[in-house]
């Protein structure tokens, strides 16, 4: 009788200690996942404007350039704009675009300064507007950006010969393919000028826009540049390497030959070394240069992180160092 009495009492026991386990690790695992929502709310302190790269766009027929990113990136909780710069211009004048449009953003949300992120030739664009506006830019971002210049603006400009027929040929063409770009995206309006747009992005025309505005920028190429310069903002990058990730995507097929005029690894249009800028996050990524956008519709290489995720990560590097 004593037995029975004895292990009824120490099943008792058992049951009170096994329901307290229960409770704590389910109470563990409520925190656990309540941790990562909190922080995946939080977004960063300064909104985040988007800017596109020669031929971009805002979004055409619900399909933005930046695909599914911005939808990304305010599910974080990060206030996000797309620019409206135009598709073919100038580092210069895409620039002064941004950076009106920066001043409106400002007015709208009331915050003091944006974080900029710019593929391809926005990389160029985002960093003339943190150059000559530093007060309203926290941080510039540049993801596959021509900031040494591309070899295959090195070869279309050589095959263009300056003030020629064939000069004015090209830029009425291309001209008419970025107008319509920019009305089916909504950007009526905006000036272009694709040779000028093609003269910034060469090497030569990036090495003369670095003298100008020389924030982030390497003191050699293939270097590491500051993360933050001596205008207080701060400054990343990183791109990819690999022209061909996915079979089913068309671009990568383009993009796999336009690679050949490169002599180092590539995305397909600019080199990893020539887009370093500030902190170079990584240069090697297994992407092509539409890949760094989430493009074509997300087709992108099974064996790599997911674009979505790097921009993620991104915006929490940001909002840690409080930006």
């Amino acid at each position: 009788m004593m037995k029975t009495s004895v292990l009824k009492i120490l099943i008792k026991v058992s049951q009170v200690k096994s329901a307290t386990l229960s409770a704590l690790f389910l109470a563990g695992i409520s925190l656990l996942s309540l941790a990562p929502q909190q922080a995946y709310a939080q977004g960063t302190k300064y909104p985040v404007v988007l800017v596109h790269g020669l031929f971009g766009f805002d979004d055409i027929w619900g399909v933005d350039y930046f695909y599914r990113i911005p939808q990304t990136l305010r599910q974080q909780g990060a206030q996000v704009f797309v620019a409206s710069v135009s598709p073919a211009n100038s580092s210069e004048v895409r620039g002064e675009q941004l950076r009106t449009f920066v001043q409106a953003v400002l007015a709208q949300t009331g915050a003091k300064k944006v974080n900029l992120i710019g593929h391809s030739h926005g990389g160029p664009t985002i960093r003339y507007v943190a150059s000559v506006s530093p007060e309203m830019v926290a941080s510039v971002t540049s993801i596959g950006g021509v900031n040494w210049g591309s070899r295959v603006a090195d070869l279309a400009r050589g095959i263009i010969p300056a003030n020629s027929n064939t000069e004015y040929l090209a830029q009425q063409g291309i001209n008419l393919l970025a107008g319509i770009i920019s009305g089916i995206s909504g950007n009526n309006g905006l000036p272009t000028d694709s040779i000028a747009a093609l003269t910034s992005l060469t090497t030569r025309g990036s090495i003369a826009f670095n003298q100008a505005y020389p924030e982030g920028i390497p003191s050699q190429y293939c270097g590491q540049g500051q993360q933050r310069a001596n205008n207080g903002v701060y400054y990343f990058s990183w791109s990819g390497t690999s022209p061909l990730t996915h079979v089913v995507d068309p671009s990568d097929y383009p993009l796999s030959l336009t690679s050949l005029v490169f002599g180092e690894p590539n995305d397909g249009l600019v080199s990893g070394c020539s887009s370093h800028l500030g902190k170079v996050i990584k240069d090697n990524y297994k992407m092509n240069h539409l890949d760094e956008v989430n493009q074509t519709l997300g087709l992108v290489s099974w064996f790599e992180t997911n674009p979505e995720t790097l921009y993620r990560q991104h915006l929490n590097r940001l909002q840690q160092l409080g930006l």
